[in-house]
């Protein structure tokens, strides 16, 4: 393991001012609740008071009758031609239930009213007659044989087609033998099951989409959301409606992390509209937002891992069930079995991954989805198996560690990785080295793992007459990427950074861009915009040749200078002498950078003190390391670090929903719903390492996510060693550290 020696770059690796910031700052940045129209209406939905239920019949006469009411919509506004409500598919039937309610909070009708107070007096008029049925509310309960049969027609895939089932996907992995390593004769082995709960992902901003409806058919939404292509994409499958007619203008976005991919109001709004002729905002209360939106699953997971007295670790095998709210979808066990063991070297394996449907609302992705659940169970048991060994955690994690040529979650070998350097540069580092002393105190630590999707992005670059550019991208910008690919923009065309103007455009004015999430936008779009900037180059190159009689093949470019024989000028100059006194110039960029690519990798320490009268955990110190590949923007990557240790200390110590038995859930306001304050965290130390990554042009690693999977563990860790008692449920509550603790001492 050697340290790879880093290029040296003029813009990338500095920390220039975010370009968005004076709009944000002085409230200039329009946001979701902020899009004004002239004559728009407001829309209120009226939501599902129980967990599951048929739906007899909706009566909304009275609310219709109500002066200033202009539009009501239920689930048959969505039946497709020729069809009935029981061909609605599962994601429009998300949004405005048909036959039935799957969770407490689903929509199931919705008012387009001349002000928010008479659309609400008119939602509370509407009927709805229902058969309420037994709720299912726990992952494995929900999997037994006599559980209430949430879907009639659900059938585990590829399991037996005549069992109804709760099931809806059994995903199986399996490498080597586990089961024959784990009971060799010097294994030691450590085994463990461990619960975690549905958790939200804390976005500051509810939902809000404005829409109109033309009579020619076209359809603006103008929407708080992480990708305006796919938002646009999913409103038409909706409404059965031309994506070709409908336009999404992205709005502002408050925090998304994987919140705010789904659709929820964009085709509720744009139905309103068509039925009121008027445009029509519909935003979401919090209550709405934890109720209606998508939390990540719940989760139940039994682990076991083998390891020779040495400290090699042989085996491991896992049972990992997840929930998905309300309705099939089959991928959040299945990114489990890809995850859970990433980060290390392990020759045998075996998972089993189970989606699970549940009378909650249907989950979405949390920043690095599937995998912060999967950490806080294995590496609980790689830090039990350190202390059974006998070997420090930090060094059988290091001996252990997934390096190039390991296999990866695919099962295609890694490229090059940095989980040994983040390992080395955590033992290394002042916090781990330094002691912690004092009663009812514990450090821990752990590793985490996330992918980092490429997929597609296009973007186009102008350049104006004075020698500066225009960046037009289709990302949403959640995390500063403006920045970032203004700042490799600039570093592949040789321009200063406030050369670049980037702007975030809508649908119809730019190529397709998939959705701001798995950390892609920096790494993926970010190869658009190299390939952009090369494109501009060659094109100015090409200019340049007739205004110097020379093949343009002569014409080299390095550093931001033209050059051929004894003639050379500046990106600024070339464009002063072409653009300035020619036709003017556009170029684009597209990319496809695939599904996985690379892998980004972190590792956690932080101490705590537990109370042992009141049961509350204090963070006392935490240090996060993560392998950036290069860090195009420092103070950027610093921030995801820090935000991503903040959320999982909130998911580790606090967060949670909380449902009484027939489904409601009882701390839908962040009054109840604790996500952590200034109080709760301390100054969050980051250590970035650099292993470039072989699969972008500068390097780049996605930092977005990797950042959430330690906290949860190494917490659970720290509570361990400050406490004698191995916590296997979240949150670790003062309620819940007192119970185990207690346990422990009767």
């Amino acid at each position: 393991m050697t340290a790879p020696e880093k290029p040296a770059y003029r813009v990338i690796g500095t920390r220039p001012v975010r370009p968005d910031g004076i709009d944000k700052v002085t409230g200039r940045a329009v946001y979701g609740a902020d899009v004004r129209l002239p004559g728009m209406l407001r829309g209120i939905v009226l939501r599902s008071p129980h967990a599951h239920a048929n739906i007899r019949g909706i009566d909304a006469s009275r609310a219709l009758a109500l002066p200033g009411v202009k539009a009501v919509i239920t689930g048959a506004d969505l039946v497709p031609p020729g069809k009935t409500l029981a061909d609605v598919p599962d994601l429009a039937s998300n949004l405005m239930a048909t036959t039935k309610v799957y969770y407490r909070g689903q929509a199931v009708a919705a008012v387009a009213a001349t002000s928010e107070e008479i659309a609400r007096q008119a939602a509370r008029l509407i009927e709805v007659d229902y058969e309420v049925l037994p709720a299912v509310l726990d992952v494995r309960e929900a999997m037994l044989p006599a559980a209430p049969i949430l879907h009639a027609g659900l059938r585990t895939r590829g399991g037996d087609p005549n069992t109804q089932t709760n099931i809806i996907a059994h995903h199986v992995m399996a490498v080597g033998d586990a089961e024959a390593a784990m009971a060799g004769a010097d294994i030691v082995t450590v085994e463990g099951e461990f619960k975690t709960s549905m958790v939200h992902q804390g976005y500051i901003e509810p939902h809000a989409s404005t829409a109109t409806w033309n009579p020619d058919g076209q359809i603006t939404i103008w929407t708080s959301t992480q990708g305006s292509f796919p938002a646009r994409q999913n409103t038409s499958a909706v409404l059965g409606h031309p994506i070709s007619k409908i336009k999404v203008i992205p709005t502002e976005i408050g925090g998304g992390f994987g919140g705010k991919i789904a659709i929820y109001l964009e085709p509720v709004a744009a139905l309103l509209a068509r039925k009121s002729g008027k445009p029509v905002k519909v935003q979401m209360d919090r209550a709405d937002v934890f109720e209606a939106t998508g939390p990540t699953p719940g989760t139940s997971i039994r682990a076991k891992l083998g390891a020779t007295k040495d400290g090699r670790i042989v085996a491991a095998i896992a049972d990992m069930a997840y929930e998905t709210g309300g309705y099939p979808i089959a991928t959040p066990a299945n990114y489990a079995t890809m995850v859970a063991f990433s980060c290390y070297d392990i020759e045998n394996l075996k998972m089993d991954g189970w989606d699970v449907v549940v009378n909650k609302p249907r989950t979405q992705d949390y920043r690095a989805p599937s995998s912060p659940a999967a950490a806080f169970a294995i590496e609980q048991l790689v830090d039990e198996l350190s202390e059974k060994l006998g070997i420090d955690p930090l060094a059988l994690r290091l001996k252990n560690s997934a390096r190039e040529g390991t296999r990866g979650p695919m099962g295609m070998p890694y490229r090059r990785i940095g989980h040994e350097e983040c390992v080395q540069a955590a033992l290394d580092s002042d916090h781990y080295r330094s002691p912690l002393e004092g009663a009812n105190k514990g450090r821990g630590v752990a590793s985490g793992f996330w992918f980092n999707v490429g997929l597609r992005s296009s973007v186009s670059v102008t350049v104006q007459p004075d020698g500066t550019v225009s960046l037009i991208e289709g990302s949403t910008d959640i995390g500063g990427t403006r920045a970032s690919l203004a700042m490799q923009l600039a570093e592949t065309i040789g321009v200063a950074y406030e050369d670049v103007k980037p702007t975030v455009v809508d649908t119809d004015s730019v190529g397709y861009n998939d959705v701001t999430a798995g950390s892609r936008v920096t790494f993926g779009t970010g190869m658009a915009v190299v390939e952009a900037g090369k494109n501009l180059i060659k094109e100015m190159s090409g200019r340049l040749a007739g205004a110097w009689s020379v093949p343009p093949e002569e014409i080299t470019f390095n550093a931001g200078t033209f050059s051929a024989g004894d003639k050379s000028m500046t990106f600024k100059q070339a464009a002063e002498a072409t653009v300035g006194r020619g036709p003017g110039l556009t170029v684009s960029g597209s990319v496809n950078a695939g599904f996985l690519q690379g892998g980004g990798f972190a590792h956690h320490i932080v101490d705590v003190e537990v109370d042992p009268e009141t049961g509350k955990v204090q963070v006392l110190r935490y240090t996060t390391v993560q392998d950036a590949g290069t860090a195009v923007h420092p103070a950027y990557v610093e921030g995801q670090m820090q935000g991503g240790a903040a959320q999982g200390i909130g998911w580790a110590l606090n967060e949670e929903y909380y449902y009484d038995d027939n489904g409601r859930m009882a701390n839908s306001t962040y009054l109840d719903y604790r996500i952590p304050t200034t109080l709760d965290v301390p100054m969050i130390d980051t250590i970035i390492v650099e292993v470039p990554n072989p699969l972008h042009p500068y390097g780049v690693r996605g930092v977005g996510e990797p950042g959430i999977v330690p906290p949860l563990a190494a917490i659970a860790n720290a509570v361990y060693r400050a406490t004698g008692v191995r916590q296997h449920q979240l949150p670790m509550s003062p309620r819940r550290i007192l119970e185990t603790t207690d346990a422990m001492k009767a």
